[in-house]
């Protein structure tokens, strides 16, 4: 701002006692300091305004490229996505798809699969399966008096009960 050094202050001041005079030199240099504080102020206001609209303005722009960047993100999902979709269905028909953007993907593994290759697959996943879920034999579950399936609490508690007793009194 403006440099003021201890003699510029002085001579202000002896100017603003002989132009202004010694009865109202305090009221005018209290006058002076709020009106300076005020300016201050305002200044400091305007200042952080300007700010705040400067960073909304870069959280606008961010905002936009983000929403740019989803959309583009969002047409290459769609577009994968439904290129995929016309290899697998073109696998299941035995028909490959053929249209311009498969033409890059000709030798891609899906485009070799045949009915056989699927049938195939099929049996070892069943086979699989049926290894994972029976470990335990169900010949040796009922020799051993094994759990064959499972049972509910209710079905428990009634397959226990006692016959004899009807009372259903519980004091």
């Amino acid at each position: 701002m403006i440099d003021l050094g201890l003699t510029k202050l002085a001579v202000i001041g002896v100017v603003a006692l002989v132009v202004i005079g010694p009865e109202k030199l305090p009221k005018v240099a209290r006058m002076a300091g709020t009106l300076y504080g005020r300016a201050q102020r305002y200044l400091n206001e305007v200042k952080s305004e300007v700010s705040r609209e400067i960073e909304m303005e870069e959280l606008r722009n961010l905002q936009k490229e983000v929403q740019d960047a989803a959309q583009t993100i969002k047409a290459d999902v769609e577009n994968s996505i439904s290129r995929n979709m016309a290899e697998v269905e073109g696998a299941f028909s035995d028909t490959p798809a053929i249209d311009a953007s498969s033409s890059a993907y000709d030798h891609s593994p899906f485009s070799y699969v045949t009915t056989d290759d699927v049938a195939r697959k099929a049996r070892e996943f069943r086979r699989k399966k049926l290894v994972r879920n029976s470990a335990i034999p169900n010949w040796y579950k009922q020799r051993h008096g094994g759990k064959l399936h499972v049972t509910s609490g209710a079905a428990r508690v009634a397959r226990f009960r006692p016959r004899g007793s009807t009372n259903s009194s519980f004091y």
